[in-house]
């Protein structure tokens, strides 16, 4: 499974919103997966990610792509976030042709996937949706915050920090996408899509 599961938001904002992962498994083919990984990583890099994820950094904490790329081990978590459907079509073509062996996931809207996958000759193994949220709902913040924080599956970005920087948006103190690579900054996975956060900080704004 993957915690991208709990992304919220409208049908339009969510279909560009995509992140690919390379998951082995251990005890089968976990061991020297690591040259594999960056495999994966670099042929993400050539599709123009919004955003990776390895080793606990992101494209804003990593510095270099290729030095973050380079230290990933066997024991690395790997991930890439795009806005663009072509881009990840693209990457799963590339990842066919290489045949790596390790379970590739895609999180996004189900349709969306599928149709990628299809264009490729693949039907997906299986598929996993979340139930939402149950409980005293009254008690969460505003859709228009967990929009934003549901980006990062670990909860590593807070619903203050969300409202702050939707309020330096309004402010003016920090463009929509200034305020989107703050946010990213916490997510270690890379799975916050800089690009839909500063689409969403936009509307915010248009609706204050």
């Amino acid at each position: 499974m993957t915690n991208t599961l709990h992304r919220q938001g409208t049908p339009d904002s969510l279909a560009g919103d995509y992140i690919v992962f390379l998951t082995p498994a251990g005890g089968i083919n976990r061991e020297g997966c690591g040259e594999k990984k960056r495999r994966f990583l670099r042929l993400a890099l050539s599709e123009g990610p919004v955003n990776l994820g390895a080793d606990g950094k992101n494209l804003i904490t990593g510095g270099e792509p290729e030095q973050m790329i380079a230290a990933v081990t066997d024991e690395s978590s790997v991930a890439a976030t795009f806005s663009d459907p072509e881009a990840v079509r693209r990457l799963v073509g590339h990842l066919k042709r290489e045949s790596l062996g390790i379970s590739v996931n895609i999180s996004g809207l189900a349709e969306e996937v599928d149709g990628i996958l299809g264009s490729h000759g693949i039907v997906r193994h299986s598929i996993e949706h979340s139930l939402g949220v149950l409980g005293r709902i009254e008690r969460l913040p505003t859709r228009q915050v967990l929009e934003i924080t549901t980006m990062c599956g670990h909860g590593l970005i807070s619903h203050n920090f969300a409202r702050k920087m939707i309020d330096w948006v309004k402010l003016g103190k920090l463009t929509p996408r200034q305020a989107a690579r703050h946010l990213a900054r916490p997510c270690v996975c890379g799975a916050f899509n800089i690009d839909r956060a500063a689409d969403l900080l936009t509307k915010a704004v248009e609706m204050a």
